[in-house]
């Protein structure tokens, strides 16, 4: 049996080479074989393992970095599945892990094997170098995340919540990246993130014979109802950390940029700044600053002559942390009326409070190596599974350092084709990870 080389974490990018080569597309997930790789090298670097799983082919994997016992325990996590990349025109192949032009190519290569392979590297040299933390380092590979946690994150915090034990802050995605605006170098660690739910609004009118026109139908409503939802933002609101994180945009960038972003902060003139800032920023900015939704699917009808009575429009609804269900629901209804039903279904409560806690101590990592850089607190528009940490007290720093060069859009580059990340990033995003490390609980 060939030998393990534990000095891979030297290699963080062949490492995230491998881990994409381990087709994990969800559904059906089928991490067994990426997670069992990742136990070989714990393993064979003298760590103890343990899989917990709802299905046997669906592990979860753990391990324990011991610490000094001068500190809680931290917990680093990030799942191994991902989504497909079935129907899109890739450059090269996504299972590969093809290096070319300077980037690790790939499906996972930012969500979120990246993340996966610069904690593993960490972890492998924390015992290569025999550092021992201040407080336990718990290592959570997880499964499932991309469908919604039910053999991960979500059967963990539920059914294992010992395994989380004493545990306050956590690492993992969804931050980290790099934005640049006016020049300006910023980096943005997540946290908090947006609670989702799915949102039915059900539309009744006549029905009748195809042949024969009906005014104010079903469809009709709905088609009123949509151009109502594309035409009116809902309505303005500016949590803490987006003021935060907005204020300190305005204080790094020059005019007239930075008299816009004050401005987003008038709730009276914030819709008109983010259509003045769209061309540099895109549409970053607009869900933070709202609650949203978004068309998905349409129901209604069951033969193409007979005019329906009822259909029902179906959507994504992400509500901001400071908001829940019946806040979404009232500002749903003041947008199109009273003459239909508004129900939100799936909706789970997300972390309210951010705990900045570790932001200065994650923030000054980033600046010791780049003084320029500007490290800013965000909430992201997605849902991760630190929405289920949360239910356990757990605050989760999205926190994956990946430089990126301007003109980069991450966000864009997620679950898209061609899905890459610098292989210069690997090897600080490894060695930020095992600052974090070091820093903790100092």
């Amino acid at each position: 049996m060939a030998s393990i080389d534990t000095s891979i974490y030297k290699r963080p990018e062949e490492l995230l080479q491998n881990l994409i080569r381990f087709d994990t597309t969800n559904p059906p997930g089928n991490e067994l074989p990426l997670m069992q790789y990742i136990d070989s090298l714990l393993t064979a670097a003298g760590f103890d393992t343990a899989f917990i799983a709802k299905e046997t082919n669906r592990p979860n994997l753990f391990t324990r970095l011991k610490g000094r016992g001068e500190a809680p325990p931290l917990l680093l996590y990030g799942h191994a599945d991902v989504v497909t990349a079935a129907n899109q025109k890739w450059t090269y192949p996504p299972f590969e892990g093809m290096i070319a032009d300077g980037y690790v190519w790939g499906r996972g290569a930012l969500d979120m094997k990246c993340g996966l392979a610069m904690m593993i590297a960490a972890l492998l040299r924390a015992k290569a170098e025999n550092f021992q933390p201040a407080g336990d380092i718990v290592f959570c590979a997880m499964c499932d995340e991309e469908t919604g946690g039910a053999c991960g994150a979500k059967f963990l915090v539920r059914e294992h919540m010992d395994l989380f034990k004493d545990i306050k802050y956590a690492i993992s995605e969804f931050g980290g990246y790099t934005m640049y605006i006016d020049g300006k170098k910023f980096y943005l660690i997540q946290v908090a993130e947006k609670h989702h739910c799915a949102v039915e609004i059900t539309f009744h009118g006549p029905s009748g014979h195809g042949s024969i026109p009906v005014k104010n139908s079903a469809m009709y409503k709905m088609g009123k109802a949509l151009v109502a939802l594309n035409d009116k933002q809902l309505p303005v609101h500016i949590s803490a950390v987006t003021e935060r994180m907005i204020k300190l945009i305005a204080s790094h960038i020059s005019e007239p940029d930075s008299a816009y972003f004050k401005q987003l902060l008038d709730p009276s003139k914030t819709d008109a700044m983010l259509e003045i800032i769209r061309e540099k920023t895109g549409n970053f900015f607009d869900p933070l600053l709202h609650n949203t939704v978004n068309a998905i699917m349409v129901k209604g009808g069951v033969n193409i002559n007979v005019v329906p009575g009822k259909v029902t429009l179906y959507l994504d609804g992400r509500i901001l942390p400071d908001f829940n269900d019946n806040d979404l629901r009232n500002e749903l209804i003041n947008v199109v009326g009273h003459d239909c039903d508004v129900k939100i279904t799936n909706y789970e409560q997300a972390r309210a409070d951010a705990d900045l806690s570790m932001f200065d101590m994650l923030s000054d990592i980033l600046k010791e190596k780049e003084p320029d850089c500007i490290p800013i607190p965000i909430i992201i528009s997605a849902s991760t599974d630190a929405r289920l940490l949360a239910k356990l007290g757990i605050q989760t720093y999205g926190y994956l350092p990946i430089d990126l060069p301007e003109g980069f859009d991450f966000m864009k580059s997620v679950h898209a084709a061609d899905e890459r990340i610098p292989v210069a990033s690997m090897h600080s995003g490894a060695d930020a990870i095992y600052r974090v490390l070091e820093r903790y609980g100092q």
